[in-house]
């Protein structure tokens, strides 16, 4: 293969080991440094070693391997230069389950980094919201644009609110361990919440010329499994593996193949993965039972319920309007609410979902939610108010950074005609 070959096939394989690895990669590091900043840095440094050497040497069997490698090898050097490799020498090795300090008396074993990164990122000490956030960074790999578009953020603000969440960490003290099994119900929350954002990053893209990134759902996917297997009689831990498998099962129809994206109703379900849903299913089943439901449970029945339907106009609308009406007393947000607005489109009419998302739009807590105005747009056309619907699909489309997406919501425009001009304010004066 001549250079030019080698040296693209290297930088291929660099990219997709950073999207498939880094996470993988940065949680092995931190072991070593016991410091998120010096990880990163090693971690960085060994993706820029493996650009340079690659091309020469050829891209290795285990290209993660041989990144996590590199990347501790980086650590050691960065801590005997600062003189601390002496003293945190005897944190480096966990010692296995039966040998060196005993376990107490019902803490987890767990020997996956990725989960040790997940809960050290969850640690109480951090505010909720910076819990969550962390954890997609580095325990996820989300990138810090994407973690700031599912807050609804200024990248700028959330890169801050990570820069302080990691020296909270550093400040605190705070180990890189499992915490004893009595801590983790104080960390759940916020670890399901991030590997459930995760998996949403990876469904529906924030950004970007495609609509689906199925190896960051895949990922998420991987790290819900792990969670259930740690902690397999969590009904909100089944109730997210769940949801994520309903989902993703339907990864291979939602873009038709040119990349146009299609509509739940257009996907062809024959092509769904139905072992997943199946395996969702029974998954649901045992999250539902005991006592009042949460709402990942919640969310994955109506996620198993679409799926499960024989066909889009077989939809039982009214059992999800009525788990979404127990969603939205256990989980009340502005999303829950236009989610729920759409269940009473499909159950009451147009008028009486469009008459909630208005109501939604006057709060304001919606402000910048892209999907707002799509759903305005999709219950006036059903509606016949064409030219307010086109003038809410041209807004949608304006805040869409997904290609697939605007390029759907343009199409939805041109489908109601040059005849549908923007309304007056007198027509259409109370949109906000």
């Amino acid at each position: 293969m001549p250079a030019t070959g080698a040296g693209a096939a290297a930088r291929r394989a660099v990219a997709d080991a950073h999207r498939h690895e880094w996470a993988a990669v940065l949680a092995a590091t931190v072991r070593v440094t016991r410091d998120l900043d010096l990880a990163e840095e090693c971690v960085q440094d060994a993706y820029a070693a493996a650009l340079d050497s690659w091309p020469r040497t050829g891209v290795p069997a285990r290209p993660a391997a041989w990144l996590t490698t590199a990347a501790r090898h980086n650590a050691l050097d960065a801590l005997r230069r600062a003189g601390t490799l002496r003293t945190k020498l005897h944190l480096l090795v966990e010692p296995p389950a039966g040998t060196g300090e005993p376990d107490l008396p019902g803490d987890p074993v767990v020997h996956d980094d990725r989960l040790r990164l997940v809960f050290l990122c969850c640690h109480p000490a951090l505010a909720p919201e910076a819990q969550v956030a962390l954890t997609m960074r580095l325990a996820c790999g989300v990138p810090t644009p994407d973690v700031a578009a599912a807050f609804l953020v200024p990248v700028a603000t959330m890169a801050a609110r990570l820069t302080r969440a990691k020296k909270k960490i550093v400040a605190a003290r705070i180990p890189f361990r499992m915490p004893p099994a009595a801590e983790l119900p104080d960390r759940l929350d916020a670890a399901l919440s991030a590997v459930h954002l995760q998996f949403t990053t990876g469904h529906t893209a924030p950004a970007g010329p495609v609509l689906t990134r199925d190896d960051v759902a895949g990922r998420a996917v991987d790290l819900a499994r792990l969670l259930h297997a740690l902690m397999p009689d969590e009904r909100e831990v089944r109730g997210l593996l769940a949801l994520l498998l309903a989902n993703h099962a339907r990864r291979g129809t939602r873009t038709a193949p040119d990349g146009r994206l299609l509509l739940l109703a257009e996907q062809d379900r024959s092509a769904w993965d139905h072992e997943l849903i199946a395996e969702a299913d029974a998954l649901v089943v045992g999250a539902l039972r005991g006592g009042r439901p949460g709402r990942f449970a919640l969310q994955a029945a109506i996620a198993t319920l679409h799926a499960s339907a024989p066909s889009y106009g077989a939809t039982d609308w009214a059992q999800i309007l009525q788990l979404y009406d127990e969603l939205a007393r256990v989980w009340p947000t502005p999303v829950v609410a236009l989610n729920r607005a759409v269940a009473v489109a499909m159950v009451d009419g147009p008028a009486a979902g469009l008459a909630r998302v208005e109501e939604l739009d006057r709060e304001g807590g919606l402000a910048g939610y892209r999907y707002l105005p799509a759903v305005r747009a999709d219950l006036l056309r059903r509606l016949g108010r064409a030219a307010e619907a086109a003038a809410e699909y041209e807004r949608a489309a304006a805040m869409a950074d997904n290609e697939a997406e605007r390029q759907f919501l343009r199409d939805r425009r041109s489908e109601l005609g040059p005849s549908a001009s923007r309304p007056g304010p007198l027509q259409h004066g109370d949109r906000r």
